[in-house]
């Protein structure tokens, strides 16, 4: 079992920047680095959609096109902490953030964080 905690949402000016955390408390016996995460948000009225990946070491990072370029997604494995850095934000990355966790590199996400709020005011 993973429960995760995302933090870090604000409101924001135009061209701001934020970072979000997501921590992982885990059953005994697992360990963070056994997990493939990601970061997702939702709009209001639109569907929840994907951000960013980060492989078990961090080595591969996978984004959408919209965020390349100003989204960073980061993880510590011994903080068993996944970051999502966001510089030169806009109006439309509002929305609510979601980490989400999966152990293998594709298919569903088998866990999720309650999300955190990020407004970006114009």
């Amino acid at each position: 079992q993973v429960l995760l905690v995302e933090s870090g949402g604000d409101l924001v000016q135009t061209g701001g920047s934020l970072r979000l955390s997501c921590a992982a408390s885990l059953a005994s016996g697992r360990t963070f680095n056994s997990y493939y995460m990601g970061w997702f948000r939702q709009a209001p009225g639109k569907e929840r959609e994907f951000v960013a990946s980060i492989s078990w070491s961090g080595g591969s990072t996978v984004y959408r096109d919209s965020v390349k370029g100003r989204f960073t997604i980061s993880r510590d494995n011994p903080e068993n902490t996944v970051y999502l850095q966001m510089d030169s934000l806009k109006p439309e990355d509002t929305a609510v953030y979601y980490c989400a966790a999966r152990k293998s590199a594709t298919g569903a996400w088998d866990y999720w964080g309650q999300g955190t709020q990020v407004t970006v005011s114009s």
